[in-house]
């Protein structure tokens, strides 16, 4: 195996340390698989650089996003100090990664991430995304309902009431700590069953890339109806289609904060993109909703205008939250 770029490297020990605060002796995992194989070397080598017990597992891929990973593979997760999860489907939304960190294991999520991507994002000044993630989380848990309006036609409204948002830091330095890298998002589950109206994506879509055509949901009591539009609806609806009615939950409200990200394809990236809002289908059950299915799929909408009760929270894709407060 050939070792890793030197500015791949970089990249890795920026996130170990910054990110992961990880320290000599300290057991890291690193979780990856054929595609994203040079990728998780990066994190291995400089993991051990730094004097942790580097431990690197290359599994299977994952047939999809949420597909859970091999029971042994789960069962390591159990024992280890730090994980890394570079895969070509998310790890994000499993049982196997809730567990790991509810054994203390502090973990970052990476499907899908480009070499492109990682050299970077993964150098960002992730105080900076950290405090605005943070102050729109608050703004998130503190409301009562959303409404989503673009210009590509999306307008739809959600009770966000008695749930509580999450703030995708990047700094993942306590026991049970999780999220992506690269980070920078606040991320609420809307209450199920309340979402009404037109999702239109038109950045990007989980499973198919940056959209060239729009891809339309209409959402009723909750969970999607109907699917329309070109070669990227007809692959969402196939992604769907066997997981019955809770794959089409509306799971998740999230806010991109990351000055670094921009619209790659790659899901992971994307929905961190300053100013954009994401909507997602499927799990929600991780972060504080009801819905368990074994998929999690996310699509970004640009230019989005962002109401929380009665307070704009972004305007035509300009984040309207003062960092300085």
């Amino acid at each position: 195996m050939a070792l890793p770029e030197k500015n791949l490297g970089q990249a890795a020990y920026s996130a170990l340390v910054q990110c992961m605060a990880v320290s000599r002796g300290e057991s890291v995992l690193v979780i990856t698989d054929e595609e994203m194989r040079e990728i998780g070397y990066a994190f291995w080598e400089e993991a051990k650089k730094l004097g942790a017990e580097a431990i690197i597992v290359e599994m299977t891929t994952r047939s999809q996003d949420g597909e859970e990973p091999p029971r042994p593979v789960a069962d390591i997760m159990k024992s280890v100090d730090v994980i890394l999860m570079p895969t070509s489907k998310s790890l994000s939304h499993t049982l196997a990664r809730r567990e790991a960190n509810s054994a203390g294991a502090r973990i970052a999520s990476m499907p899908g991430i480009t070499k492109d991507s990682m050299i970077r994002t993964l150098t960002a000044d992730y105080l900076r995304i950290a405090k605005l993630s943070a102050q729109v989380a608050g703004i998130l848990s503190a409301g009562k309902s959303a409404r989503i309006t673009t210009p590509c036609g999306t307008d739809i409204t959600m009770s966000l009431e008695g749930r509580i948002s999450r703030p995708d830091t990047g700094i993942y330095h306590k026991p049970g700590d999780f999220g992506n890298l690269p980070a920078g998002e606040a991320f609420i589950a809307p209450v199920e069953g309340t979402t009404e109206g037109m999702l239109v994506m038109d950045g990007a879509m989980s499973g198919v890339g940056a959209l060239q055509d729009v891809i339309r949901m209409k959402v009723e009591s909750g969970y999607v109806t109907k699917i329309t539009g070109g070669p990227g609806a007809e692959i969402l609806e196939e992604s769907i289609a066997h997981l019955g009615k809770p794959a089409r939950n509306i799971a998740e409200l999230g806010v991109g904060t990351n000055d670094r990200a921009i619209i790659t394809g790659e899901v992971l990236e994307d929905e961190k993109v300053l100013g954009t809002v994401h909507v997602a289908l499927g799990n929600n059950i991780g972060f504080g909703g009801t819905c368990d299915v074994p998929v999690h799929l996310d699509g970004i909408m640009l230019r989005p205008t962002l109401v929380i009760d009665d307070k704009v929270i972004i305007r035509d894709g300009v984040l309207q939250v003062n960092e300085g407060c």
